[in-house]
């Protein structure tokens, strides 16, 4: 099937954190261009400007896709919830074509899934490159909550989980930026843990020590709900900065993981806020498109960015396929 970057909408709905059960779905990665590299309002490329490319690029079972470039090396992770080993990494040159090269929970003495639901477990990681050193931040949902890995080699063997007790909420994403300082940026609660409606939640950042990997006590709310908290945009979460040209851009999901899933961003000249949305949010969704058209891929968002050494801008992001 061949998919473009376009499809806009603006409802949400509550959707469940999980993934989808129905047997006939089949969850996929799928790689989308990037017009306009982050850089003010994008203009749509025409029909014959517009590139393609064959999706979905994984299919099967990988939600939550997050990717990083080491060089022309990409790497690429998802979500496996309760499956063992967690975590697959895989490996490509081209962005289309992928390996499997390892998993970064492939030892019992990682992780305990003992007890855990179908559908807990590994939450969205993110996996990251800075100084010669491979990162890999994610959730294990009722079985200790928050943490970091570390590999010299993405293929393996990675470290034990060093945990974060004091990030709470999901998805944490590590965003290292140019003068040397690092972050940590995670979906969590509403403000004073007062949420205003049934899926009101924030993004937050932390300062993050690279040497100790452990977070910092700066704690900042950069999202309150979502684009538009008097519209009650739900779930926001799948938090990643970006930093281009000297202005930092904060992309998530938001309206839930089901058909009203979508991907936002705003922007900031400090990594620290505030960040205002893009005034044509959703950058990505398909919930406006007609239920009845051919060949369907449902429930876009859960997005993760990569420049390639060119300096063209590409996204891979979470499909359900009926």
């Amino acid at each position: 099937m061949i998919m473009h970057w376009c499809i806009q909408e603006r409802d949400g709905e509550k959707a469940p954190r999980r993934p989808m059960s129905k047997l006939e779905y089949s969850l996929v990665i799928v790689l989308a261009f990037l017009p306009v590299a982050l850089q003010g309002v994008p203009a749509m490329p025409t029909d014959n400007e517009r590139p393609e490319c064959t999706n979905p690029i994984l299919a099967g079972f990988y939600p939550d896709p997050s990717i990083c470039r080491v060089g022309n090396d990409y790497y690429l992770v998802n979500s496996t919830f309760a499956f063992y080993p967690g975590i697959p990494v895989f490996h490509s040159k081209d962005l289309a074509h992928w390996k499997l090269i390892g998993y970064v929970i492939d030892r019992p003495d990682q992780l305990n899934y003992d007890s855990l639901g179908v559908s807990r477990g590994i939450f969205a990681p993110a996996i990251r490159y800075h100084d010669g050193l491979f990162y890999v931040t994610c959730t294990f949902v009722d079985g200790g909550g928050n943490f970091v890995v570390t590999a010299k080699d993405p293929g393996g063997p990675w470290s034990k989980p060093v945990w974060l007790p004091q990030v709470s909420g999901i998805d944490p994403s590590l965003f290292f930026d140019d003068n040397g300082q690092a972050y940590l940026i995670h979906n969590s609660a509403a403000p004073d843990n007062k949420p205003l409606y049934e899926g009101h939640r924030t993004i937050r950042i932390r300062g993050f020590d690279v040497n100790g990997l452990r977070v910092k006590d700066n704690e900042r709310i950069l999202v309150n709900g979502g684009t538009d908290l008097s519209q009650k945009p739900v779930w926001i979460e799948g938090p990643h900065i970006f930093k281009v040209k000297g202005s930092y851009y904060l992309i998530a999901a938001q309206g839930g993981t089901a058909e009203n899933h979508s991907e936002v961003v705003f922007r900031s000249n400090n990594v620290e806020g505030p960040y205002l949305p893009y005034g044509d949010n959703p950058i990505l969704t398909q919930r406006d498109l007609d239920p009845a058209r051919e060949s369907p891929i449902t429930c876009t968002g859960h997005a993760d960015f990569v420049e390639t050494p060119e300096g063209s801008w590409w996204a891979v992001f979470l499909g359900c396929q009926p």
